[in-house]
Formats: structure tokens, C-alpha cells, sequence
């Protein structure tokens, strides 16, 4: 009797170890690590500006970094929060955590110290260099995920936090910018812990630089579920 009892015993531990632990695998099986690059574009340009430009249009003729098209890498985390959210079935509700790079144009143009410089001097020569305009974004943002449980799933971000730095710096001398985004997608849980997606979004920024720092991306990301 003792031994069926200790035998009963163990296989109902073993039996509710199992359930907790198939429990928390569903519960964390939302959350992943994602990577993702694509298209960039701004609704402005920064050309003619002090460090982007170093005086181009009184001294070239025309402004030289006026790109508003580029490209964007970026990575992050989906960390699972709430299943079936506010009682409406399939639908999860996420935070989400990313950091975003931005290249956004690249062309020769004056070197701003040295143009200065010059012109106070004699007799001294313009001198040329590559500037980059670039920006680096970090988000905090919920995130809405349909389709619990489908190997396809739509997801949006009604609205998130922005923090932005650009560089070269503005007129004012400026890099740190805030924001908003919004944002729409679909991935495909194509195999095991591997998702593949596609993501767009639009920033909206205060213009805290000085600078007009809105911009919109569109591109593709791999995700990894933990």
C-alpha cells in the first residue's frame, strides 16, 4: 500500500511540475528578440543647415545634403504582458523595447570649423569633408497582437514613446528630440522559435532640436521567441 501510495504520490507531482511548467512556456511563448532594417524616410530635409551644409548655398551655389531617403537597422524585445487583454479573445497585449539606427544621407560639403575659420583669415583654403546625417531613436511602446495562437499574426502600436538623437547637431546646437509613433505589422511563425515579419511606422516628432525630425519606415525583421 505504502509503495502505491508513494508511487501515486510522485506521478502527481510530476504531473503538476509538468502543468506549471507548460503554463509558463505559454505564458512566456509571446515574448522574442527581434532584428530589423528597411527603408527610412524623412518629411524634411536638413540641408542648408550650419553643420550639414557649412554655408552651401552662399558658397556653392546650391545646398548639398538634401537627401530625405536612406535606410535603417534596428533591434529589440517583445515582452508578453497580457493574454486575451481586456477579455477580448486572441488578442495580447506586449511591451515593447527597441533602439533604431538611421543613415539617412552622405555627401561632401565644407567643414564647418574650417570654413569659419577661414572666414576671419587672409588667405587660408575651403576645406572638404563627408558628413553624415544620421539619427539613433529608442522606443518604449505597447504593442496589440491578434490571432493568439495562429501561426500568422497581424499586431499594431496605437501609440509609443519616442527619444531621438541626431547628428551633425542642429543650428542651435542641439541632439536630443521626443516623440511619438505608430505602427502596423504582420509576422509569420514560419518555423519552431523563428518568426519573419514585415513592419511599417510613422515618428512623430516635437522638433525640440530645432529641426523637423519626422520621418516614416517600412522594412522586414526576424524574430526569435524565448
Amino acid at each position: 500500500m505504502r509503495k502505491k501510495f508513494a508511487l501515486r504520490l510522485l506521478t502527481g507531482v510530476m504531473v503538476l511540475t509538468l502543468a506549471a511548467a507548460n503554463a509558463d512556456l505559454a505564458q512566456a511563448e509571446g515574448n522574442q528578440v527581434f532584428f530589423r532594417g528597411g527603408w527610412v524616410g524623412m518629411t524634411s530635409d536638413r540641408a542648408s543647415e550650419s553643420f550639414t551644409d557649412t554655408l552651401a548655398p552662399n558658397l556653392l551655389g546650391t545646398p548639398q545634403n538634401d537627401g530625405q531617403d536612406g535606410y535603417y537597422v534596428g533591434a529589440g524585445l517583445d515582452l508578453l504582458m497580457h493574454k486575451n487583454f481586456l477579455g477580448f479573445k486572441g488578442m495580447s497585449l506586449l511591451g515593447e523595447i527597441g533602439v533604431e539606427y538611421k543613415h539617412l544621407n552622405s555627401e561632401t560639403v565644407l567643414v564647418p570649423v574650417n570654413t569659419l575659420a577661414c572666414l576671419t583669415a587672409s588667405n587660408c583654403g575651403l576645406i572638404t569633408n563627408r558628413v553624415q546625417i544620421t539619427m539613433l531613436t529608442v522606443d518604449v511602446s505597447p504593442k496589440l497582437k491578434f490571432m493568439e495562437g495562429s501561426a500568422l499574426r497581424p499586431w499594431i502600436i496605437p501609440i509609443g514613446l519616442d527619444f531621438h538623437v541626431i547628428s551633425p547637431p542642429s543650428n542651435a546646437t542641439t541632439v536630443l528630440d521626443i516623440g511619438v509613433q505608430f505602427g502596423a505589422g504582420l509576422e509569420y511563425n514560419f518555423w519552431g522559435p523563428l518568426n519573419l515579419g514585415i513592419d511599417g511606422r510613422f515618428h512623430l516628432a516635437s522638433g525640440a532640436t530645432g529641426t523637423t525630425n519626422n520621418f516614416g519606415t517600412l522594412g522586414a525583421y526576424v524574430g526569435i521567441l524565448f
